[in-house]
């Protein structure tokens, strides 16, 4: 991080930084303040603050923490969530300055043989290195194929932005 900022700063390039928020429900958590927060003062620095609104993902639904698999929500259900986020973030980030997008726009326009491709280059062993399920095969409780397929298409969300800096959890490493 510290030599992303050096170049950065030496460069006058400010660097992209993402924040990727499923809409699951209709209102963000005390948690999201806190990257929030830190998105903010990336802003304040110069840099580009891009919000992530993982209409797609949240669809699947985020495995991390979950020791189940999430329902599935339909896109209606996503979009509606979603309305609200942008008018709570505005009260931490500053708006003016903030990039928006929305995960199903590149996410849609994947073909099955582009999510087959992407998928290829990571190991059911790899994606068991996961706390979450590692602990679910332990404890034999299913995991569903589409969970896999959700830290895939959280990284093409950096590669679709070319972010410099990812906030949230580290369950994208």
């Amino acid at each position: 991080l510290i030599g992303k900022l050096e170049r950065s700063h030496k460069s006058g390039k400010p660097l992209i930084v993402k924040l990727g928020c499923d809409p699951s429900t209709p209102d963000l958590h005390i948690g999201h303040g806190v990257v929030l927060r830190k998105m903010r003062h990336f802003q304040d620095l110069g840099h580009q603050a891009v919000l992530v609104i993982g209409d797609f993902t949240g669809m699947i639904g985020d495995p991390s923490g979950r020791n189940k698999t999430r329902p599935q929500l339909t896109l209606e259900d996503v979009k509606k969530n979603a309305k609200t986020y942008i008018e709570q973030a505005k009260v931490i980030l500053d708006v003016d300055k903030l990039k928006v997008v929305y995960n199903s726009t590149w996410l849609d326009a994947m073909q099955f043989s582009d999510v087959v491709k992407l998928a290829s280059k990571y190991t059911v062993a790899r994606m068991l290195e996961r706390d979450d399920f590692t602990k679910r095969f332990k404890a034999e409780i299913p995991i569903s194929i589409h969970e896999f397929l959700y830290p895939l298409a959280q990284g093409m969300d950096s590669v679709e932005l070319k972010a410099d800096i990812e906030l949230g959890g580290t369950d994208q490493k």
